[in-house]
């Protein structure tokens, strides 16, 4: 079939869509983000020069949505600027694929989700799809919903390895089985939310073989509304145990409490280890979460790093405010150690402060930008080395540009 001809029948469907009840729409997000770092993740020393960097994501999103069929398609190319040459052959930068997804209606309320797929639950906390870092996460995996009065979903994975002469897999993704129950109901002022996730990591033991180790992750969260106040609380608890055998108990919770005017407070427990105390992993991992969300944005803690370490506490004040296109937000965390890091050290690991800004150029073109500092104590110090007396610092600016091709 000649290039044209192909054009010509995909410009007749695209035309007859809306004849068969069905909606297409092709957008884009173009998403350059440049970053200034004395101290982001880790202590900076007393000498370290200010790094700045610009990473950009490019997306072009594909949705198909019918009264008995929806699907989407995710291109996504993630970069640095400068580490691509200019006249690119661009076998080692391949465009990748961040979703890849088909549902089809079973029966009334009942649903099949089946692909490459984001998983976006409550706040964010166990589940979340990322969407700061660039590359962001998604999951493959089979999804059954059932969403009526209440909302059930049923989430299954299975990973290997190509050669399927065996059940191996060695990565590169974080488990080799995953199961997880999650159930949603909501009255006029109540919310509430009830998770079981059961996580499978493979090991190879004796004579070449491979089983998983579980932990499982329980609990949920819950919101109630008032008129110029909401509350909102989570409560996780992991037992199960890590790759190595060891046994886990930990205990995640949570209590906010938000105004109307922007304002909201609240506390964070990650339970963590104690330098004296090891006959089990007391440290709770938020496992999928969008955790650059909840505890500072200069990602001192779960991203990417603090598993199976000291946990934390956080006590937080946050102000949030827009008004057309202008918004504005200011963050400020109290951190400190949930589990002893010495027998003389104490639990203070910082204060971080937080304040962003962003404002919509166009309906589809907005420009943020956020300074970050952290205030180390000793205690940080001594968990991430270098130096708590240095200058810690973050920022950024970023261009989000999402068009819309097709409606």
């Amino acid at each position: 079939m000649s290039r044209n001809i192909f054009l010509t029948l995909l410009a007749e469907m695209l035309f007859f869509l809306p004849e068969v009840h069905a909606q297409f729409i092709l957008s884009g997000e173009f998403r350059p983000r440049t970053e200034f770092s004395r101290g982001y993740k880790s202590l900076a020393v007393e000498d370290q020069k200010m790094s700045t960097a610009t990473a950009q994501r490019t997306r072009l999103n594909a949705i198909y949505n019918s009264e008995g069929v929806k699907a989407k398609l995710v291109l996504q190319d993630v970069r640095y600027w400068g580490n691509q040459p200019q006249l690119v052959t661009n076998e080692d930068y391949a465009t990748s694929v961040h979703e890849a997804w088909a549902e089809i209606k079973l029966a009334e309320n009942l649903f099949l989700k089946a692909g490459r797929q984001e998983l976006v639950y409550d706040d964010s906390r166990i589940f979340g799809n990322v969407g700061w870092a660039h590359q962001a996460r998604s999951h493959d995996l089979a999804l059954f919903k059932i969403e009526n009065e209440i909302k059930l979903h049923f989430g299954i994975a299975h990973h290997e390895n190509a050669d399927i002469t065996n059940n191996f897999y060695n990565g590169p993704d974080a488990y080799k089985d995953l199961q997880f129950l999650w159930f949603n109901k909501t009255w006029e002022q109540t919310g509430l939310s009830l998770l079981f996730l059961n996580n499978g990591v493979p090991v190879f033991v004796a004579n070449n073989e491979q089983e998983n180790r579980y932990s499982q992750t329980l609990g949920g969260r819950i919101t109630h509304s008032l008129e110029n106040v909401r509350f909102a609380g989570n409560l996780y608890y992991q037992t199960g145990e890590l790759p190595s055998m060891q046994k886990i108990s930990a205990l995640n919770f949570l209590f906010e409490v938000s105004l109307k005017n922007g304002i909201s407070a609240g506390f964070e427990h990650l339970s963590g280890n104690c330098y004296d105390k090891n006959d089990k992993n007391y440290a709770f991992n938020p496992l999928y979460g969008t955790n650059h969300a909840f505890n500072g944005h200069m990602d001192y803690f779960y991203v990417g790093n603090h598993i199976n370490s000291i946990g934390l506490n956080d006590v937080y004040l946050k102000y949030g405010y827009k008004k057309e296109k202008f918004g504005f937000n200011g963050h400020l965390h109290y951190f400190a150690s949930a589990g002893k890091i010495s027998a003389d050290a104490k639990n203070y690991l910082g204060t971080e402060v937080d304040l962003g800004i962003s404002y919509a150029v166009q309906p589809n073109a907005v420009l943020s930008t956020c300074w970050s500092l952290m205030f180390a104590g000793e205690g940080m110090e001594l968990l991430k080395g270098g130096s708590h007396t240095a200058g810690q610092h973050w920022g950024y600016i970023m261009l989000s540009v999402t068009p819309t091709f097709i409606q």
